[in-house]
């Protein structure tokens, strides 16, 4: 049972070998002008988000801290 599915994982790998060889191609994939924009903005988003999520959260904390003080006072 267990020589099966090695044939059938082996088969799937040599079944997909040949797109694997057109990854430095560009055949695999169109590069263009806008391509870099699109690299450009995900690196953005991945890089700002942290930084606006402890600003929030920050925000969000300040706030909560304010209304405990004002209710014991």
């Amino acid at each position: 049972m267990r020589s099966i599915f090695v044939r059938i994982g082996l088969l799937l790998l040599l079944i997909q070998a040949n797109s694997a060889f057109a990854i430095d191609s560009y055949r695999y994939m169109h590069v263009s002008f806008n391509t870099l924009w699109y690299i450009f903005l995900g690196l953005m988003i991945v890089i700002l988000f942290p930084f606006l999520l402890m600003a929030y959260l920050a925000w969000h904390y300040s706030n909560k801290k304010k209304a405990a003080q004002e209710k014991t006072n």
